[in-house]
């Protein structure tokens, strides 16, 4: 009599699952991706953020806003001015990681070329 394998499913908890698809969908933006990016060099406040990436500093605030909600991007006051930096840095992993494949697709490379 043959021994059955049991195959052991690596189960998402719905709640994990859920925010994952959220974050991707945060990162499915342009302007935040650059946000992003930005903030992993540097903090900087919504006017610096705004001449970097060339938009109204309301436009800015209402990214930044989306950010803080999924704890991607912390406010620091300095003096008047909130400055805004990365809160969970290996955000950048995931995103260069998808801009390293975004460039191997571009190219027409597969991976390891």
């Amino acid at each position: 009599m043959s021994a059955k394998k049991t195959i052991a499913v690596w189960a998402i908890e719905q709640d994990q699952l859920a925010e994952a698809e959220q974050i991707f969908k945060l990162l499915s933006n342009s302007v935040r991706l650059k946000m992003l990016k930005l903030l992993e060099k540097k903090s900087l406040n919504v006017s610096q953020l705004a001449n970097s990436l060339q938009l109204e500093q309301s436009a800015v605030s209402h990214q930044l806003a989306i950010l803080r909600q999924h704890q991607l991007v912390v406010a620091q006051r300095q003096g008047k001015a909130n400055f805004y930096h990365l809160d969970d840095p290996h955000i950048i992993d995931i995103i260069d990681e998808g801009l390293a494949h975004a460039d191997h697709v571009i190219r027409g490379k597969f991976h390891g070329q």
